[in-house]
């Protein structure tokens, strides 16, 4: 089996960038609003005085973080089936895994790979495509996109609890337009963040523990209810326990948990270590 060639990403077409677009407008539009209106507004003396600055500057790192780690697992390949890569003709069955051929790219393809119809390609411990990274979410940019979540998320909750300090604790002219429309879109804006990240940090903060994909949970249902209807307990083949699902993901140095380019513990992301129960 011949592996044919294919591009990073979900295409060229400008199109498939509006909504990367859109996630750097909402990001930006979430900063300024954040910081030189709401917080300005809320606290007596706006961003100059201490409190301000403090405000200011956890907030404006919670945004870096999330730019970068946006940036980092966008640009990255989310893995790639190495080009020589086949079964163990030794064991075919190394770890408990069995290797498959995909019919579309005309190659074996490991363990947890999954063919993606977007970027035409197999992609190494495939999570999902992500349209608004314009990017598969695989087993090299995951730790990227989770670090992304984890600080959309605060962000998103933090902006929005400076929000309604603004709105409660102040006085606003409401009587003018386009003060009414400006906090109405912030507010309905700041709510669908909050909620879509925090909801979406919250389901991968699951699939973390359990070291396990989105597209690995559907059959995780399936044969977890075959099991308990043979009256018998079912694990996730690839859950090694809390601790070691984490730092396969994160990696072993806790420092380098939310760094977001520290992915040196990665391997090639063909095998995986399984449950001995």
């Amino acid at each position: 089996m011949g592996r044919k060639k294919r591009k990073a990403g979900g295409g060229n077409g400008f199109l498939q960038f509006l909504p990367v677009l859109a996630v750097v407008v909402a990001m930006g539009f979430d900063y300024y609003a954040t910081v030189f209106v709401f917080l300005d507004h809320w606290i007596a003396g706006g961003v100059q005085s201490d409190q301000g600055l403090l405000h200011a500057g956890l907030f404006t790192w919670t945004t870096f973080m999330c730019s970068i780690s946006f940036f980092v697992a966008a640009v990255s390949d989310p893995g790639s089936v190495p080009v020589n890569y086949g079964p163990d003709a030794e064991n075919p069955q190394k770890e408990g895994t069995k290797s498959r051929s995909c019919e579309k790219c005309d190659a074996y393809k490991p363990p947890r790979s999954h063919h993606c119809r977007v970027c035409k390609r197999c992609v190494l411990k495939m999570d999902h495509h992500c349209l608004w990274m314009n990017n598969c979410v695989g087993y090299s940019n995951y730790k990227p996109f989770f670090i992304f979540i984890l600080h959309a998320a605060i962000g998103s909750l933090y902006s929005t609890v400076i929000f309604f300090c603004d709105l409660f604790q102040t006085n606003h002219d409401f009587g003018v337009r386009s003060t009414t429309l400006f906090y109405v879109l912030s507010g309905c804006l700041l709510f669908f963040l909050s909620l879509t990240m925090n909801t979406l940090l919250g389901w991968h903060i699951y699939l973390l523990t359990k070291n396990m994909t989105t597209i690995e949970f559907r059959a995780f249902l399936r044969d977890k209810w075959l099991a308990e209807k043979s009256g018998q307990k079912y694990r996730h083949r690839f859950d090694i326990g809390l601790c070691n699902n984490i730092s396969q993901v994160l990696g072993p140095n806790i420092l380098k948990w939310l760094c977001p380019t520290s992915m040196g513990h990665l391997r090639d992301g063909t095998q995986f270590p399984v449950s001995s129960d």
